[in-house]
């Protein structure tokens, strides 16, 4: 198998960086997220060097949503990064992180009022994504005297290759207001006594394997700066989005690298701008491609079953990586302590939860499985743990960071008992044994 450079096979073991992850298995428990933070700067640099390579005014806005762990945040906070962030919860996490308010953008289809007051309380910019939004926030930031930086996010109905799910600038999707109405969307902005039009926003979609949808956003993007523009709009920043993919399938997949990616899309912004004569910021999102190869998962077979096939079943199922559920997705499999054996069988590997969907992989060549061994689930540093759930009340298991010879854990196991910590016991129930 192809592996990427932070994971090596020594000994018989797979090693994440320097770490054993048998022994972390050992030391830490199973199920448990291992994130390597060498793989996380150097995925940081080689995309924030290839945009600006062409460009020197851009902002990388790490997707929260990806993977929220605040040691995540800081890492990349100390890097230069800025935020893309879809709730109060991450605003907040990312201003703990050290991010600086002008480098978070607060996106969202469907923001609550509590939300747009506290961007304004802690001076972010908005994404807006309707005329209601507008309204509301202009009407919150009067309220606190208050004048908020905008953008409004454009839905550029760009049809992409990716799963239907994660296809975000379809015209049929929830996200943005169509490009057709933009121009209303801005000028009903310039009428706003409490919001300032400072920006324009897009992002097509998650995982995809091509550029040229990319390069298609951003001539698209372009030409409505120009109507923007003709506005009397002075736009400070152009956001893109984010999106780029990982290969997943290690063998047969191929992903864009962040230099093939800027030496697509850069030409057509550049040439869009000067032709307008603008020197906007320009803010991409990328999310996965920073992180998603950066993590595996490791999961301790509990029993090996012969059915109508051969299940290996784990201690970690879609409570903690709900990707292979939702979206088919597919994630290679190492038997962590056997990883230079040679296959011998062909196993499904399942998780402990009641669905009969909680597979995690399907009909993998694998050296002979046994209870006890420790299996690694690759690339699950984006959409594993930020998914996650308490489903079949499970708690969600630890995360921990390899950094050198360095390990620590970034987030401690849940028990029960931060289960159960939430319930309250109604009045009416106070009698009852």
């Amino acid at each position: 198998m192809n592996l990427p450079g932070h994971l090596t096979v020594r000994d018989g073991h797979l090693y994440i960086g320097q770490h054993d992850c048998v022994a972390l298995a050992n030391e830490y428990g199973t199920p448990l997220y291992v994130t390597d933070e060498e793989r996380l700067r150097s995925n940081f640099t080689r995309y924030d060097e290839a945009l600006k390579k062409h460009y020197s005014d851009v902002q990388l806005l790490y997707a929260a949503k990806a993977n929220g762990n605040l040691a995540i945040l800081r890492i990349f906070s100390s890097m230069g990064a800025g935020a893309d962030v879809f709730s109060s919860g991450e605003l907040h996490m990312a201003l703990l992180a050290g991010i600086p308010p002008e480098k978070i953008l607060f996106n969202g289809s469907s923001k609550t009022k509590e939300d747009l007051a506290l961007a304004v309380e802690k001076n972010v910019r908005v994404s807006l994504d309707s005329f209601d939004e507008l309204r509301q926030l202009n009407e919150v930031a009067g309220e606190a005297k208050k004048v908020v930086e905008v953008s409004f996010r454009i839905n550029p109905a760009i049809d992409v290759p990716t799963h239907p799910k994660i296809a975000t600038g379809l015209a049929t999707s929830k996200f943005g207001i169509p490009a057709g109405q933009i121009k209303d969307a801005y000028r009903a902005a310039l009428e706003c006594d409490n919001v300032e039009p400072v920006g324009m926003h897009c992002h097509i979609g998650s995982q995809i394997l091509d550029v040229e949808p990319f390069t298609k956003t951003a001539e698209i993007m372009v030409k409505v700066a120009g109507e923007i523009k003709e506005l009397g709009v002075k736009l400070d920043f152009i956001d893109i989005g984010g999106g780029l993919g990982i290969p997943y399938r290690h063998e047969t997949e191929a992903a864009p690298s962040p230099d093939q990616y800027a030496d697509a899309i850069m030409p057509v912004f550049l040439k869009g701008i000067q032709k307008l004569g603008i020197k906007p910021q320009l803010w991409v999102e990328p999310g996965r491609n920073l992180v998603g190869d950066t993590t595996v998962l490791l999961t301790r077979v509990n029993s090996v079953k012969t059915a109508h096939k051969k299940f290996v079943n784990v201690d970690a199922g879609f409570n903690l990586l709900i990707r292979p559920a939702m979206y088919d997705s597919y994630h290679e499999v190492i038997v962590a302590n056997k990883a230079d054996a040679e296959a011998e069988c062909v196993y499904t590997v399942t998780g402990p939860i009641c669905e009969t969907g909680d597979i995690l992989a399907s009909d993998r060549n694998l050296p002979k499985v046994e209870d006890g061994d420790v299996i690694a689930v690759l690339d699950a540093g984006a959409y594993g743990y930020s998914m996650a759930s308490q489903y079949n009340c499970r708690p969600r298991c630890p995360e921990v960071m390899v950094f050198g010879d360095r390990s620590g854990v970034m987030r401690r196991g849940e028990s029960v008992i931060d289960i159960l910590n939430t319930m309250k016991k109604l009045p009416w129930h106070e009698s009852n044994k």
